[in-house]
């Protein structure tokens, strides 16, 4: 595509398709971009693996990422080793680190938060800097935000499970709608539809 890897220099065993897809990039290896402005902004970083339009378009240092989707990670510049797997996901992850996200808009609002791992549409979708969370299900977790960085170790798994969840830390729900009306609770075992 039109000025794709267009700065490179001394870069090994990249691949570029698309327009503006690595066009920053200057001495990186092994980067694979496809779509517009994948990697567009990168330089530096290395192993990172971007397919959709605008999928990791600002990362510039960070190495080890993998975005499928339109605007994946595309707000990322120097979080490493995250996974996004569809529209939005992790798209406003800045520096956060070692997050796995997969579904539609899951962990979407995502900035600085680290080890979550969200699967399912709209899964953490609200959460920026909330660590140690795993949600697994249609909007598990989704409103779960934190005004600060906070270990919240929250475990959702289930459809809608914890979906109210703002502030709460330490809940363990299993199950469809389980703690459904948990908010600001902590330290919470639901085991079963609509537990709790």
């Amino acid at each position: 595509g039109s000025n794709a890897l267009r700065y490179n220099t001394t870069g090994d065993n990249n691949t570029a398709l698309g327009r503006l897809a690595l066009y920053l990039n200057t001495t990186a290896d092994n980067n694979t971009a496809v779509g517009l402005s994948a990697l567009g902004a990168n330089t530096t970083g290395a192993q990172n693996t971007a397919l959709g339009t605008l999928a990791l378009a600002q990362n510039t240092t960070a190495n080890d990422n993998i975005a499928i989707g339109f605007q994946a990670l595309t707000t990322n510049t120097t979080g490493a080793s995250n996974t996004a797997v569809g529209k939005n996901s992790l798209a406003n992850n800045t520096t956060a680190a070692n997050n796995t996200a997969v579904g539609f808009n899951s962990l979407g609002a995502n900035t600085t938060g680290t080890l979550n791992v969200a699967i399912g549409y709209n899964s953490l979708d609200a959460n920026t800097n909330g660590n140690h969370n795993t949600a697994l299900g249609y909007n598990t977790l989704g409103a779960q935000n934190f005004g600060s960085a906070t270990d919240s170790y929250n475990t959702a798994v289930g459809s809608a499970a914890g979906a109210a969840v703002t502030t709460g830390t330490q809940n363990t729900l299993i199950g469809g709608l389980a703690g459904d009306a948990i908010t600001t609770g902590g330290a919470n075992t639901s085991v079963g539809y609509l537990s709790l």
